[in-house]
């Protein structure tokens, strides 16, 4: 792509206002000035763009030539309409605007919209385009709108001064259904570059402003044939590899689905078997809680009855055991009876032994599994002193009374 560098003239006279090309001279010039900063930005990103204005009291630039597209889009809303067009000015400001760029190695192009009539003769018009020549300046004029006074002429002399090696275009707009932007779009002004020209700017221009082109991709065979036979086999590569994904996603869907198919039923059988042995670990556990709790309550009677019995046994030998060691202390106390009764002074006598305490500990110590200190042996041994005492008082009140001599 060129680096160049463009300063783009605007006609602003009181010729702008006719309605002749939609919506007004201004405004169709306005659109096609848009257009041809996006496609010349968009062709290489350092090239850069100026606006200057033909009109009203003077030439004044609007911006300098810049790479910011936002800031040349923004003075197009700053137009004011009045005076007349001063071409010869506009062509030498925007020379000297070029001049000053800051990089030295873009080209220098001039694009100038004359929309009105042009009031220098042609020598002047040869002048400025030697000069422009001379400093390797370029130029594409747009010519719409008016053509007396021998404008055409003037404007083709201009060229025929400036150009060198086909660098520079004039092109013609006349009246019609077609906006002026439409029109620019398949011109040279858009096309050509200085190296043959190149479409791609046309494109992205036409794509930018949302147009409709009567060829492919929106560009023409005839003016890029190259570029036209690119788009196309492009194209067509990318539609061959979109059926290409296509087919091999197709073929794999259905790999996948002869694949799911034994799969899906060792799955389902899988789950058959899992649902059944589900179902019977469900009918088991079931059935379970009533088994486990007879068990349980099995269980649990047979331990009681084995504590009851183990411990009616325990208490069976604990009675047998102190029985049998009690036996010689029972004898003893049994016999001790039977003789109190048949024997009153063994009575006293036995009371008088059961009365020594001391004694009677000594005894019990000495019996093996007797405690002296427990309390049912001491109830035995207090109940054996009364008895005596009780018999004696007895029979102290069965005898008949003594009368007194």
């Amino acid at each position: 792509m060129v680096l160049e560098a463009t300063m783009i003239c605007i006609d602003n006279s009181e010729w702008m206002r006719n309605g002749d090309y939609s919506p007004s001279r201004l405004r169709a010039q306005a659109d096609a000035v848009s257009l041809i900063c996006g496609a010349k930005t968009q062709s290489n990103p350092e090239n850069t763009v100026g606006i200057l204005t033909m009109g009203g009291k003077g030439v004044r630039v609007l911006t300098t030539p810049t790479t910011d597209l936002g800031k040349i889009l923004a003075c197009m809303h700053e137009l004011d309409i009045g005076g007349e067009m001063n071409i010869a000015a506009g062509i030498q400001v925007a020379q000297l605007a070029l001049k000053h760029r800051q990089n030295k190695n873009q080209r220098q192009r001039i694009i100038v919209f004359a929309g009105s009539p042009v009031k220098y003769d042609r020598k002047v018009m040869e002048m400025i385009g030697k000069k422009l020549k001379k400093n390797s300046v370029a130029i594409d004029i747009v010519n719409f709108g008016e053509d007396d006074d021998g404008k055409p002429e003037k404007l083709e002399a201009l060229l025929a001064a400036v150009n060198n090696n086909d660098s520079s275009h004039l092109v013609h707009v006349p009246t019609g259904p077609n906006a002026l932007s439409d029109v620019l779009i398949s011109s040279p002004v858009f096309t050509a570059d200085g190296e043959g020209g190149s479409g791609f700017a046309a494109a992205a221009a036409a794509a930018a402003a949302g147009g409709v082109s009567d060829f492919d991709f929106g560009v023409d065979p005839n003016i890029d044939p190259e570029l036209a036979l690119a788009l196309r086999v492009s194209m067509e590569e990318e539609r061959a590899r979109q059926e290409a994904a296509a087919k091999r996603a197709a073929d794999e869907a259905s790999r996948q689905g002869k694949d799911e198919e034994p799969s899906s039923n060792s799955q389902d059988a899988t789950m058959t078997d899992n649902a059944n042995n589900t179902a019977a670990e469900t009918t088991e556990k079931t059935a379970d809680p009533m088994d486990e709790e007879k068990s349980l309550l099995e269980r649990a009677f047979a331990m009681s009855m084995g504590t009851s019995v183990s411990d009616t046994s325990m208490a069976d030998a604990d009675t047998s055991k102190a029985t049998d060691e009690d036996k010689e202390l029972a004898l003893a106390l049994q016999m001790s009876m039977q003789d109190d009764t048949k024997d009153p002074s063994n009575q006293s006598d036995m009371s008088k032994v059961l009365e020594d305490q001391s004694f009677v500990s000594s005894i019990l110590t000495s019996l093996p599994g007797v405690d002296p200190n427990d309390p049912s042996v001491k109830d035995l041994i207090a109940s054996l002193q009364g008895q005596p005492e009780s018999s004696e008082q007895k029979k102290k009140e069965d005898e008949p009374p003594k009368d007194d001599k």
